[in-house]
């Protein structure tokens, strides 16, 4: 550095040291749309405001009352009075001049902050999304000589504070709160809304909080009592006379809460990290993969109605009530905090679950049944990650068979080897011509079904494995070789009728005889098909490496078989190779097998339809046996006479 430039820096003045200037109304606002979730939570803050202060109370008083009273005013003013601590004039600056300050005060009394719910400064300033003006009155049961004090905070910032003379004061240490409303924020502070957020927030509290509410006397006049909302006891560790008993009392609380009545419920706990509950199991299916929420409490003090990530995805069918010790909330006290006593409380609920679900489902019992009967796909999903629930699902699962509805046991049982489809559309095509032939075949076409065999496949003692063309080919009888003379020429006339729809044409002679036809899906062909499209579309190297693997041309994917035991497939290979009626014929046949496969009909096919619809229509109506409005001729009529004359 020259000496000019420490010069200079030698006769600079000192760095002076300034505080943040806070806006208040910046803050609110912050609050109001980043932080929490709306207005509605200010009874949430200031519920825990109170019990916070109970709590403190209680660390030098453990026989003080602990009770929470709101009383909402015909002028729109909430009062909302605890027998908490209270607080002095000094304490009321300290927490209520700064935002964000948390109390000296925890550890004066010797109690640590995972005891509390809250941050008294930061849960009081909420309640300007909904009020225009904070008292507080107050008075302390940790001095109690200390004078009572209100203060009064705005929106603005600014704040008053003093102390109360002895005529002014509460009779007994506590704080009461009053807010008064906002022009747009009346409705927040009516009774009946104070009513329903106080026993949704606070429904769990570990002290008696009532709401203020009007009843009618037995004269008719009307006077007000306190409604109780909170518990004194979780509902799920309260003792009952038996088992019957306490689901029966479960499942109400789920009807209230809720809204459903359980198929059954599941008892959760996790003790390392505080977490206890009960989870109910859904009585009606739901979709796979939407996930599930869940209603969630802090220390028993609402943390909120749609928690998700707590349970594993295949869990999807089970909804809980749970409520956490040792869980972190996040800044907005809405949702749980992502770390490891988190991680650990997810692997044992799932695990917990996991547990019921298999306990269950082998017990045989109702409950077991109408668990397959409602959520086999959550039985299914978790299957895919857990072996036990795999030999399990085996068992109980059922699975549409050609034998009928069959678990994947029976099938075994029965057959020795389990051969499935991956595809609806593939069990139908050929369930008709299996089932005829007494060949077992399971339908694996829905959601987890092929992977879960797939898995099956691996396991030790099971024969599993998917429909090959060859398992089809071997029933399906071929034609006699005088029969196969008769019927050569009409045969290649058919397969030319067919052949701009890329499907093979074959006559085969199989059961039912009322199936005049079946298409069957060849994979090796549809693979080899897709090689040849590589091979189009690569550049010339490659694409001449790729030829010379798969050949010149790729066989059709498709396989139509005309039934010979069919009486109308007969009558159509009778016809004469140039007879329209028969290339109508065999193109109706493809459409209507693509349609009894289940599949949808493509443009070209749906094309295909209506030119054959079309021709046979045609044909029929000039048969010289049917007259020109379906009816026998009359024998008296001339054939040669005009057609206009024949209409008269």
């Amino acid at each position: 550095m020259s000496d000019g430039a420490r010069a200079g820096r030698a006769g600079a003045a000192a760095p002076s040291s300034e505080a943040f200037q806070v806006d208040l109304g910046g803050v609110v606002d912050l609050l109001a749309r980043h932080l929490y979730s709306g207005p509605r939570v200010y009874l949430r803050e200031l519920l825990q405001n109170a019990v916070d202060a109970i709590t403190a109370r209680r660390a030098i008083e453990p026989e003080a009352p602990a009770r929470v009273r709101l009383r909402a005013l015909d002028d729109g003013t909430l009062e909302v009075t605890d027998t908490g601590v209270g607080l002095t004039a000094a304490e009321a600056a300290e927490l209520l001049a700064t935002v964000g300050r948390s109390s000296k005060r925890d550890l004066d009394l010797g109690v640590g902050r995972a005891e509390f719910l809250g941050q008294f400064g930061i849960g009081l300033l909420s309640a300007f999304m909904v009020a225009d003006e904070i008292e507080l009155v107050s008075r302390s049961a940790a001095d109690p000589q200390a004078p009572a004090i209100r203060w009064v905070g705005r929106p603005d910032g600014r704040y008053t504070l003093e102390e109360l003379a002895a005529t002014d004061a509460p009779d007994a240490p506590g704080s009461t709160v009053r807010l008064r409303a906002r022009v747009d924020g009346t409705h927040w502070l009516e009774r009946e809304t104070v009513l329903e957020l106080a026993r949704e927030f606070g429904g769990l509290l570990p002290v008696d909080v009532a709401v203020e509410v009007p009843v009618e006397t037995a004269g008719g006049g009307a006077r007000t009592a306190w409604r109780r909302v909170s518990e004194p006891e979780l509902p799920w560790r309260v003792r009952h006379a038996d088992e019957p008993a306490r689901a029966a009392a479960l499942a109400r609380y789920c009807e209230r809460v809720l809204g459903f009545t359980p198929l059954a419920h599941i008892d959760l706990e996790v003790p390392l990290t505080g977490v206890t509950g009960v989870g109910f199991v859904l009585p009606a299916a739901v979709p796979p993969g939407g996930g599930s929420t869940h209603h969630v409490f802090l220390r028993r003090m609402l943390l909120g109605t749609r928690v998700d990530g707590l349970l594993p995805d295949w869990a999807f069918f089970v909804r809980c009530v749970l409520d956490a010790d040792g869980l972190r909330p996040t800044a907005s006290r809405e949702s749980l905090h992502t770390d490891e006593a988190l991680l650990v409380t997810q692997e044992q609920l799932g695990a917990q679950v996991r547990a019921w679900t298999e306990r269950t489902l082998a017990s045989g019992t109702a409950t077991a049944r109408e668990l397959v009967r409602t959520h086999h796909l959550a039985v299914r999903s978790l299957a895919l990650v857990d072996d036990a629930m795999l030999d399990l699902a085996a068992r109980v699962l059922p699975f549409e068979t050609t034998d009928g509805e069959l678990t994947l046991a029976e099938v075994a049982e029965r057959h020795g080897a389990v051969v499935h489809t991956t595809s609806v559309e593939e069990y139908r095509r050929v369930a008709p011509v299996a089932r005829a032939q007494g060949m077992a075949l399971v339908n694996a076409g829905y959601v987890y079904d092929a992977d879960l065999l797939a898995r099956l496949a691996d396991r030790p003692g099971w024969q599993v494995r998917a429909l090959r063309s060859q398992d089809v080919a071997q029933v399906l009888a071929p034609l006699e070789p005088l029969r196969e003379l008769e019927v050569l020429d009409a045969l290649d006339a058919a397969r030319g009728a067919v052949a701009e729809l890329d499907v093979e044409l074959q006559v085969r002679v199989f059961e039912p005889a009322q199936l005049p036809a079946v298409l069957l899906q060849d994979r090796d062909a549809e693979h080899a098909r897709e090689v040849r499209r590589t091979v189009d579309e690569a550049a010339d190297l490659w694409g001449g490496v790729l030829a010379g693997l798969t050949g010149a041309q790729a066989p059709a994917s498709r396989r139509l078989v005309l039934n010979d035991a069919n009486p109308t497939v007969r009558r159509l290979l009778a016809a004469a190779p140039q007879d329209p009626v028969l290339a109508a014929g065999v193109r109706s046949l493809y459409v209507s097998a693509v349609l009894l496969a289940g599949e949808p009909l493509r443009v070209r096919e749906a094309r295909v339809m209506n030119e054959s619809l079309g021709a046979l229509l045609d044909a029929g109506l000039r048969d010289p046996g049917v007259g020109t409005a379906g009816s026998p001729r009359s024998t008296d009529e001339d054939p040669d006479q005009p057609d206009d004359e024949e209409l008269v």
